[in-house]
C-alpha cells in the first residue's frame, strides 16, 4: 500500500513538474516572440537604446533569447526518470543539445549582456556571477556524465537548470511585487537580480539534499 502511494505521489509530482515547465515555456515564448520582428524599440530593448548600436550586444541579446526557449524545454526530458528509463537516447541527445547551447551560445551571450545589465553595478555583478555559475555548473555536469558519475551529474544538472529558470523567476517576482507593493523600481530590480537566482539555487540544494536522502536511505539505528 505504501509503495502504491509513493508511486501515485511520484506520478503526481512529475505531472505537476511537466505542467509547470510547459507554463514557464509558454511565458518565455510570450517574452521572446515580439523580438522576432527585428525591431530595436520594443519591450526590454527600450531600456537599451543607449547601447543598442553596439553590434556585439545585439548579437549577444538575440543569441541568448532565441536559444533560451530550447534550453528551457529540454527540462522535459532531462529530469524525467520515465524518459531516462524508456528512451535513454532521447535523454542523452537532448542533454547534449542543452550543454552545447549553454556552453557555446547562451552562456557566453549572457555574460556579455551582464556587463550592460540594468540596475548599475550592484545588479551587473549579480548577472556576471549568475552567468559564470550557469556556465560552470553545466560544464561540470557534462564532465561528470563523461566520467559516468551519474548521481553527481544529476545534481549539477539540477543546479544548472535552477539558474536557467532565473529569467522566469525574476519576471514573476517583479510582477507579483509590483502588483501588491509600492517599491522603487531600481531598488527592486537590484534585489531581484540577486534573489531570482539565489532563491532558485537554494531550492535546488534542497531538492539535491532530498534526493540524496532517498538514494542513501535513513541512517542505521
Amino acid at each position: 500500500m505504501m509503495l502504491n502511494n509513493q508511486r501515485v505521489w511520484d506520478k503526481t509530482r512529475a505531472a505537476f513538474g511537466i505542467v509547470l515547465l510547459l507554463l514557464f515555456s509558454y511565458l518565455m515564448f510570450g517574452i521572446i516572440f515580439p523580438y522576432t520582428s527585428g525591431r530595436l524599440d520594443i519591450d526590454f530593448l527600450l531600456t537599451k537604446q543607449h547601447i543598442i548600436h553596439l553590434l556585439h550586444y545585439r548579437w549577444a541579446f538575440y543569441f541568448h533569447i532565441f536559444s533560451s526557449l530550447l534550453i528551457l524545454l529540454s527540462g522535459l526530458t532531462q529530469f524525467s526518470s520515465y524518459v531516462l528509463r524508456q528512451w535513454p537516447q532521447v535523454h542523452r541527445w537532448v542533454g547534449k543539445a542543452y550543454v552545447v547551447l549553454i556552453l557555446f551560445i547562451s552562456g557566453p551571450a549572457a555574460l556579455i549582456m551582464s556587463f550592460y545589465g540594468n540596475g548599475g553595478w550592484p545588479a551587473r555583478i549579480s548577472f556576471v556571477l549568475l552567468s559564470l555559475l550557469w556556465w560552470g555548473f553545466t560544464f561540470h555536469a557534462w564532465r561528470l556524465a563523461l566520467q559516468r558519475q551519474f548521481q553527481a551529474h544529476a545534481h549539477f544538472m539540477i543546479r544548472s537548470f535552477a539558474l536557467t529558470l532565473s529569467a522566469i523567476s525574476l519576471r514573476l517576482y517583479q510582477l507579483l511585487i509590483n502588483s501588491y507593493f509600492d517599491v522603487d523600481p531600481e531598488v527592486l530590480y537590484i534585489f531581484l537580480s540577486w534573489f531570482s537566482w539565489l532563491g532558485n539555487l537554494a531550492v535546488a540544494e534542497w531538492v539535491i539534499y532530498k534526493r540524496s536522502r532517498v538514494m542513501t536511505g535513513p541512517p542505521p539505528t
